[in-house]
This record gives structure tokens, sequence and C-alpha cells, in this order.
């Protein structure tokens, strides 16, 4: 006799689909039979550099302790956060990556039929940790593949407790200026807790943008949400945190997992936060194969939608899912970004000079119909 256990989850969680990642290299090879070595993953907006030196380093220092529990408090890493951020430690919350930061903050203050607002093209986690909560999302169109900040303002309501941007946006990869940002907030009440999810601000090298940090003294109802997977490297190692008034952390602190960040992602992530030379050396990388792409794209005649982000979705002027199963088969991995409404266009995380090169190669073929 079985059971239909997923007819006894709660609503919210029955009517998900789960999170799907960008196809790993492994499983692209065994579906083709092509050498994993000539394989070129763009698909998860990973750092193309590998980890920092120095994070490999306190990775090997940490192994003889892997029988000991993790330090659950996460001490070191939020004391090198609190110096380089200009914060107190007790506003720092540790995550398992800042996805882990976007569900505890849904968890410790969305309940059932509490509204959760954020936008059209926004990041996929917002709508899973809403209905897996109970909440009610509440989409807001998107204005040119952007936060509309106005429309968003307008559609809290009195059942609003969560507000979520995302500054870049991923996947479109737009941005909110200074100016923007400031006039949101203070339209916001104050019982309203807004999430600005900065996973790719350290990409960003423009004085309009934002730093969220700035806004945390004057907004106490303000969450910065942040992660060491993209511009620092340690995407495995799973490692984020939040940044916001010591209330809000002190109830997100009481729905955490016990030990949520492992020790070696600790040591690591303390390490890369000190390797100023890797970041810069990121951020030219990541500079150089943005223009790179936009160059090629100008060459075939598509269209792009401007990024800040450490990645470009492209318009294909079609269907996407053809050319995105072709380039598969060329041995390329990109995101088709179908689920976020956006079925011509395709994500591209930015890589090395090479690997840029043979994307843009091999979608030049599959586009010709070669």
């Amino acid at each position: 006799m079985t059971c239909d256990f997923l007819s006894l989850a709660q609503p919210g969680v029955q009517k998900l689909s789960p999170y799907v990642p960008g196809k790993p290299v492994e499983e692209l090879a065994r579906e083709f039979g092509l050498n994993p070595q000539d394989i070129v993953k763009l698909a998860s907006n990973e750092n193309p550099l590998g980890p920092s030196p120095l994070a490999i380093e306190a990775i090997r220092r940490a192994l003889p302790e892997l029988t000991r529990y993790p330090d659950g408090n996460g001490f070191a890493l939020k004391q090198a956060l609190s110096s380089r951020l200009g914060v107190s430690s007790g506003m720092i919350t540790l995550g398992n990556g800042s996805n882990d930061i976007l569900e505890l903050v849904a968890r410790a203050f969305v309940g059932r039929d509490d509204e959760v607002v954020f936008s059209e093209h926004a990041f996929a986690v917002y709508p899973i940790v809403t209905q897996a909560v109970g909440g009610r999302a509440v989409v807001v169109p998107a204005r040119e593949w952007g936060h509309d900040l106005d429309a968003m303002a307008a559609a809290v309501s009195p059942a609003t407790r969560l507000v979520f941007i995302a500054n870049p946006n991923n996947p479109t990869g737009t941005w909110i200026e200074r100016a923007e940002l400031e006039a949101f907030l203070a339209r916001i009440r104050p019982d309203v807790i807004v999430v600005l999810d900065e996973a790719y601000t350290e990409y960003v090298e423009s004085a309009d943008m934002p730093n969220g940090v700035d806004y945390l003294a004057s907004y106490p109802n303000l969450l910065v949400s942040r992660t060491f997977s993209k511009a620092y490297g340690l995407a495995a190692l799973r490692v984020g945190y939040g940044v916001c008034d010591p209330a809000i952390a002190d109830a997100m602190n009481r729905v955490r997992q016990p030990f949520n960040v492992n020790s070696l992602a600790l040591a690591a992530a303390v390490a890369t936060l000190a390797d100023e030379e890797y970041l810069v050396r990121s951020r030219e990388v990541n500079r150089q194969g943005m223009a790179q792409l936009e160059r090629g794209f100008a060459a075939l005649g598509l269209e792009r939608i401007p990024s800040r982000g450490n990645f470009i979705a492209v318009d294909l002027g079609q269907d996407a899912a053809p050319v995105f199963q072709a380039l598969l088969r060329e041995g390329v991995i990109v995101r088709p970004v179908a689920n976020y409404g956006m079925p011509r266009h395709l994500r591209v995380s930015i890589g090395l000079p090479a690997e840029n090169q043979r994307f843009l190669d091999a979608l030049s073929k599959v586009l010709s119909g070669e």
C-alpha cells in the first residue's frame, strides 16, 4: 500500500517546482559522449578564475579538524565582515549561501497569506521561499527588464511583510541607482522588511550604484544579503550573509539551522575576504569578458540587456530553447531563462577570454545553421 505524500505536503509546497540549477559538465559529457575537458560552462555565474590561493591554503589548514563541528556562531568570519563593512557583528547572520538568508527572513517573518512583493524577471528563489512558507507572491511587472520601484512601492499593502529587491538583478543584469533606492526606502512602512539582494555587488564599478550597507542606520527595516559564491569564487562551499538590524538578525537566528555554514567554508571566506588582489583581478576579467561578449553579440546582430553582474542576457529574436540544445551538442552550457518569462533570451556567464570566444563561435555556428 502506498501513500501520495505530496498531497500531504503544505499547499504552498505542493505548488512549487524544484529549483533547476545549471547543467553540470559531467552530466552533459555523459549525455552527448563529450570529453569533459572540452566543455565550456557559462551557466551558473561562477567566477572563472577558480578560488583564491589564500582560500585553498586556509582549507588545507582546516582539514585536520574535520571531526569537529564548525563554530556555530562563525565568530572569525563575522569579525572580518564587521571590520570590512563597519557594522557590529550582532548585525550579521551567516547562511549556507545567500539563498539561506532569503529563506531565513521569509521563515521568520512571513505567515500564511502574508504578502511578499518582488519584480517580474527577478531571482527564482523569491517565489520559492514565499510559497514554501504559505505566503502570497505579489509579482510587479518589470520596466525595461528591471525593477519598477514606483510600482513595487504602490503594491505594498497592509498584508505585505517582505519586499525583495535584487541589485543587480539576476537574470536580467539590470540595476537600481542610488536616488531610486533612496526614494523607494522612504516610501515603505517601517514594519515591512526590504531585502536588498546584492549577490553581485562586488562586480559593480559605478559610483551611481548604492551600497546597501550605507542605508542600514537610517532604515532599520532593511536587510542586505550578500554571498561569497560569485566574485569571491566559493560557490561550491555555500557561504553567504545578511546584514540588518540586530532585532531582525535575532529573529532569523531563531530559525537558522545549527552549524549552517561548514568549517571549510568559514575558513575560506575569511581568507578570500582579505585577498584584495583576487577581487581586483575578478573584476578585471569580468569587465573585459563583458566587453568581449557585447562586441560578439553586436557582430551577430543580437540585442542584449545591459548588465552590471557577471553575466549577460542576450535576445536571440526567436525561441531560445532549440538554440540552447544545439549549444549543448557543441559542448557549451549556458542558461535558458524561459522560466523567468524570457523565452527568447539566454543568460551567459562571463568566462575567461577563450571560453567566451568558444561560446561566440558556437553561437554563430548554431544561428547560421551550420
